[in-house]
């Protein structure tokens, strides 16, 4: 059977009950979710707790793979914003497109919602909510329970070739079945698209739903790196890998010229840096390093000014005057990065406090105020939180999640062309565009 061929609806049965060569009847379920991360698991069990039959593909062993890699491990699941319109403002210009959905499941519908299937959850800095456990399988075991008392049939295993199409009785396009890898067809009233975008590829996001949608006439943006950690030129920096940096100011910088700026935490690792700070900064570093070199100013001391930091240094070299220098900076920062800013101070380690003079002072403050560090690049898309891109969103009826060109198509999650910070916004997006389409599904088909 050709991929995506057009067919009559009584084409489209003929053929699909040839390739079904092991079937008696054609099972037509009501629902066939495809991609069983959070998007896809929250659509089909919300689908099946109104009455709908729902069986749920998924290309891998196990449902929610990437979902156990969020958070490091601990899934930050959303941010606790409880203003939508304040919570919206962060998907800056798409947040027009969002708000009918958000008016229909907002952060707390989803606090709610793990709170009544018996998880708890705690808010960290940043208004970044995760489970009371730390642990993410915490929000997967809620996800399939909710599964399970719907009755979802889970078919795991089951990579999908593509839709089949075909024109109803008053001739306008559906989706009439999905054609399996190995040549099983799924038969369905209505289809909902949750294969995510393109980051973390070994998880099995690997763009396959937007090859689909281009093929049934969807405008797709080509997806890129969008929160994606930053490969560091500076070889000290990699030395400090698993140390974390609490409320510095990070500055881009290039050609001389301050470009972006904001505060927050980062984290050395073995390649440069990371974190949500990091993260959210780097759509616009990546936009810089088109145009050339790009440097990033570490603030290490924010909260103090130039004169506060002065004072504060005088104070100690007179506390402690008899003491090394190397060993007089622990009450201004951790143990792990002091040494760090000695040897990058360029003042004898093995100096007294009092032996220390105004200029090196001096000196030290600059460096506190301004840690200058080059940037190496971005991180591939293979290591990327997510990717920006996506299908268009004028193409895409807010209101259900459907396809304004497919009428039984509904579309959610990262396969949406929607740019989002860390902290809890992409896995909220999941929630509630996956609520509304399993809310919506076949009653606006």
């Amino acid at each position: 059977m050709a991929k995506n061929a057009e067919k009559t609806v009584n084409e489209a049965k003929d053929d699909i009950k040839k390739t079904a060569h092991n079937m008696i009847d054609v099972n037509v379920w009501d629902v066939a979710v495809i991609g069983g991360g959070p998007a896809g698991m929250m659509a089909a069990g919300r689908a099946a707790e109104r009455g709908l039959r729902v069986v749920l593909l998924e290309k891998n062993e196990a449902l929610g793979r990437k979902l156990l890699l969020t958070g490091g491990g601990r899934c930050n699941l959303t941010n606790a914003e409880l203003d939508t319109r304040k919570l919206l403002s962060k998907f800056k210009d798409n947040n027009k497109f969002l708000f009918s959905a958000f008016s229909q499941f907002s952060v707390q519908q989803t606090l709610d919602f793990f709170h009544d299937h018996g998880m708890q959850t705690k808010i960290e800095a940043g208004q970044r909510v995760f489970p009371a456990s730390e642990m993410s399988q915490s929000v997967r075991n809620v996800l399939e329970d909710y599964l399970k008392s719907g009755k979802v049939t889970v078919q795991s295993n089951s990579p999908v070739k593509g839709f089949i199409k075909s024109f109803d009785s008053e001739n306008t396009k559906t989706i009439s079945a999905i054609e399996l890898a190995n040549g099983e067809i799924i038969c369905a009233k209505s289809f909902v698209l949750a294969t995510g975008g393109k980051s973390r590829p070994e998880t099995g996001s690997t763009g396959d739903g937007f090859v689909w949608l281009k093929d049934l006439g969807h405008t797709i943006t080509e997806p890129s790196a969008s929160l994606v950690p930053i490969a560091i030129k500076d070889e000290w920096v990699k030395k400090l890998q698993g140390v974390p940096l609490e409320n510095v100011k990070i500055t881009t910088i290039q050609f001389g010229k301050k470009e972006t700026f904001k505060k927050g935490k980062i984290l050395f690792t073995h390649f440069g840096l990371t974190g949500p700070t990091i993260l959210n900064m780097s759509k616009d570093i990546g936009e810089l390093l088109k145009y050339g070199d790009v440097e990033i100013s570490i603030d290490i001391l924010p909260s103090l000014d130039y004169g506060q930091l002065n004072l504060k240094l005088q104070e100690i070299f007179t506390t402690e005057a008899t003491k090394k220098f190397k060993n007089s900076l622990k009450s201004l920062v951790s143990s792990s990065i002091a040494p760090v800013i000695v040897k990058l101070s360029g003042i004898d380690p093995d100096k007294t406090c009092n032996g220390v003079s105004r200029e090196e002072r001096l000196k030290l403050i600059q460096l506190f105020k301004d840690v200058r560090i080059t940037v190496a690049g971005l991180l591939g898309v293979d290591k990327a939180i997510v990717t920006s891109g996506g299908v268009a969103l004028d193409e895409v009826d807010f209101r259900t999640m459907q396809s304004r060109l497919f009428p039984n198509l509904y579309l959610v999650g990262d396969i949406l062309d929607i740019d989002r910070p860390s902290g809890g916004y992409s896995l909220q997006l999941c929630w509630t565009t996956g609520y509304v389409a399993g809310n919506s599904v076949a009653i606006n088909t």
